[in-house]
């Protein structure tokens, strides 16, 4: 005699494949702290570092990027110190530029918040959504929040193929960054 399931045994049945499939090992969240910048932030795999020197539009700084990838789907933060304060403003501007013209991207969504002028302490923020294409012709986004503490700026970057990216992830990793 063969078994017979009930709709009560077929309605659990599909609701534990759906919770397995959302239990999905892809996104293994786990908090990481810098050992070189004041911050925290939760990454979806386990992330690697590396720290190269950079050019923000004419300020030489060296850059620290954690990074973890899940896929095609990039999870980054760098981290910098600029020699002035007064030059983090303009070092956002010129992360955010450089990272939409990697993509050769346009800008789809933008919000920024600039520091009061003569404030100590005070920081700035750039919000940014971009869409481009890599040069295979594969489209892609970017999310990205770029801000500064005084001398220390940051760049929280999601990016991969526009299909891929869940906004729902990036949102979880951008919004998990936190300046100690």
């Amino acid at each position: 005699m063969k078994p017979v399931l009930t709709l009560p045994s077929r309605l659990l049945l599909a609701c534990s494949v759906l919770v397995l499939l959302a239990c999905s090992p892809k996104f293994n969240w786990r908090e990481v702290r810098s050992k070189d910048a004041p911050y925290s932030v939760l990454l979806p795999a386990k992330p690697s570092t590396f720290a190269r020197p950079i050019d923000l539009d004419g300020t030489p700084v060296t850059m620290t990027m954690t990074a973890a990838k899940v896929d095609d789907t990039v999870f980054a933060v760098g981290s910098a110190t600029v020699p002035d304060a007064a030059k983090a403003q303009a070092a956002l501007n010129a992360m955010k530029t450089a990272l939409v013209k990697n993509i050769n991207g346009t800008v789809r969504a933008e919000k920024t918040t600039a520091a009061a002028s003569g404030t100590q302490g005070l920081s700035a923020s750039i919000e940014v959504e971009a869409v481009g294409t890599t040069p295979g012709g594969k489209p892609e986004i970017l999310y990205g929040h770029f801000v500064s503490k005084d001398k220390e700026i940051y760049q929280v970057i999601v990016m991969g193929p526009e299909k891929a990216v869940s906004r729902e992830n990036a949102e979880t990793f951008i919004s998990s960054f936190k300046h100690d």
